[in-house]
């Protein structure tokens, strides 16, 4: 398989024009926001470890690869960068989105019961802002695997802020959303599961609401969150948006 290569871009919306960061105790880890253009090398090394990621445990045919070589549909990505300075994982967002025909999630339901259904809930959040993370990975060593995903599970949140949107929308196999979940996201139960990429999977679907994330994240992840986001506002104030309100304690 072939790593993918960056080639610059033009954006037409609006995207970062600073690269945030915080840092995460638990992983020892720099979680860096940024855009492919802006941060190309931290890019090609997030989509190098995307393909080899993908390509070990079979799914490379749910990867864009135009995608990840031009950073076109790519309005941030979130890198998680050790103290070696290697990129131990990450994932993208795409959007806002301005219809739900821009969607990968209504793809990935093609032919099968639900893709209506999907596109509908796409379709009624448009007007208060949708963004789709994608391609998550993390590395597979076994210490750092869990610690990594949980600090994953919170970029969607992350995301919202930084593009001042209110939902976030992703799909995956089962097992795999149950630990993202811990951040806030909401399961779609009553849209059935697509067999995306292939039979071997059953995805779902789930969304994250900047307004109510809170209420369903584990208390841990909220703090987590919350102190993150006092580091982003300390280096760049003007890129935070309304500041969701911390629950009472």
């Amino acid at each position: 398989m072939t790593t993918p290569e960056f080639h610059s871009a033009a954006f037409d919306r609006a995207s970062l024009t600073e690269s945030p960061s915080y840092w995460d105790p638990a992983t020892q880890c720099t979680v860096v926001y940024a855009t492919p253009a802006r941060e190309r090398e931290l890019w090609r090394d997030y989509a190098r470890g995307a393909c080899a990621s993908y390509e070990k445990h079979g799914v490379a045919a749910a990867l864009d690869l135009d995608a990840l070589r031009t950073g076109h549909d790519t309005v941030l990505f979130a890198a998680l960068v050790n103290s070696a300075g290697a990129v131990v994982g990450g994932l993208r967002a795409r959007g806002p989105y301005r219809s739900a025909d821009e969607c990968h999630a209504v793809n990935e339901w093609d032919g099968q019961d639900g893709q209506a259904a999907v596109h509908k809930m796409v379709t009624d959040r448009i007007p208060f802002g949708v963004a789709e993370m994608k391609t998550a990975w993390v590395t597979d060593d076994p210490d750092e695997n869990r610690r990594l995903t949980t600090a994953i599970a919170r970029t969607p949140l992350h995301a919202m802020t930084l593009l001042d949107i209110q939902f976030i929308v992703a799909t995956a196999a089962s097992y795999v959303l149950k630990r993202w979940l811990s951040s806030g996201g909401l399961l779609a139960t009553k849209i059935p599961a697509t067999p995306y990429p292939d039979h071997r999977y059953d995805t779902k679907l789930a969304w994250w609401d900047r307004t109510t994330f809170t209420k369903h994240a584990e208390p841990s992840q909220v703090s987590a969150f919350f102190s993150e986001q006092r580091q982003l506002a300390e280096t760049v104030p003007h890129l935070m948006g309304a500041p969701v309100t911390a629950p009472a304690l």
